[in-house]
């Protein structure tokens, strides 16, 4: 399997000078735990997650050092500070952002993608091509990708199962009903794994079923489930 396969598609992403509440507000209301972030012309210019607001001075949660005495041993430390000030005072995602960004494009194996993540220690990359992000891979996209494959090594045919899910994809999106993302669709060995909240209703989960099923090539359809997204009291 490539990136292409797995990624999430529909990418939110951020202007570099968006405030650090702005970007708090945006994660917070779309559930996501991070973002790429863009200049105007949608080049991809940093990364930016949960962890950077962890330490800010606003709530009080920014490092505390003591101070010690000054000698040459202490430079590389004093940048460590200056960097963490920055983090923790900085007023917008571009002072906060990690600007050197790990990437991978469209055809890298989930293999090498998922020794990207823990070899850097992320839990998300972008997907590029032609410098513009056409999607972006989490582990949670890879941990969909192990449980649609049963435990059994691939198969040939890889080339089945993209074209079944491009044109499956290509199917739902003619239709007003099928609202779902093209990352909840997996394609193993002929069989189509749909991604689905559990409260989806009944007759939208058999109409999923039935597109698939039109789909030449396509040997069964299995349901994955996901709790509901839980609704805000007010």
């Amino acid at each position: 399997m490539h990136a292409m396969d797995v990624m999430t598609t529909d990418v939110i992403t951020i202007d570099p000078d968006t405030t650090v509440q702005g970007l708090a507000t945006l994660l917070a209301e779309r559930g996501i735990s991070g973002a790429p972030v863009v200049d105007p012309s949608g080049r991809l210019v940093g990364v930016v997650s949960e962890g950077d607001l962890l330490h800010r001075a606003e709530i009080g949660t920014a490092h505390r050092h003591r101070k010690r005495r000054r000698s040459w041993w202490l430079d590389h430390f004093a940048s460590d500070l200056a960097r963490e000030y920055v983090k923790s005072h900085g007023r917008t995602v571009k002072d906060i952002m990690t600007r050197d960004v790990v990437t991978v494009a469209e055809d890298t194996e989930l293999s090498e993608v998922a020794a990207l993540l823990e070899a850097k220690r992320i839990k998300r990359v972008p997907v590029m091509r032609d410098g513009k992000i056409v999607g972006i891979i989490s582990r949670a996209n890879i941990v969909r990708a192990v449980g649609a494959t049963k435990g059994a090594a691939p198969r040939e045919g890889e080339g089945d199962d993209r074209s079944i899910r491009a044109r499956l994809l290509a199917e739902l999106g003619r239709e007003e009903w099928a609202k779902i993302w093209p990352e909840d669709i997996i394609v193993r060995d002929g069989t189509v794994h749909f991604w689905l909240s559990d409260d989806e209703p009944e007759e939208k989960r058999q109409a999923l079923r039935v597109a698939a099923e039109t789909i030449t090539g396509v040997r069964s359809v299995e349901e994955h489930f996901l709790p509901a997204p839980a609704v805000p009291a007010f």
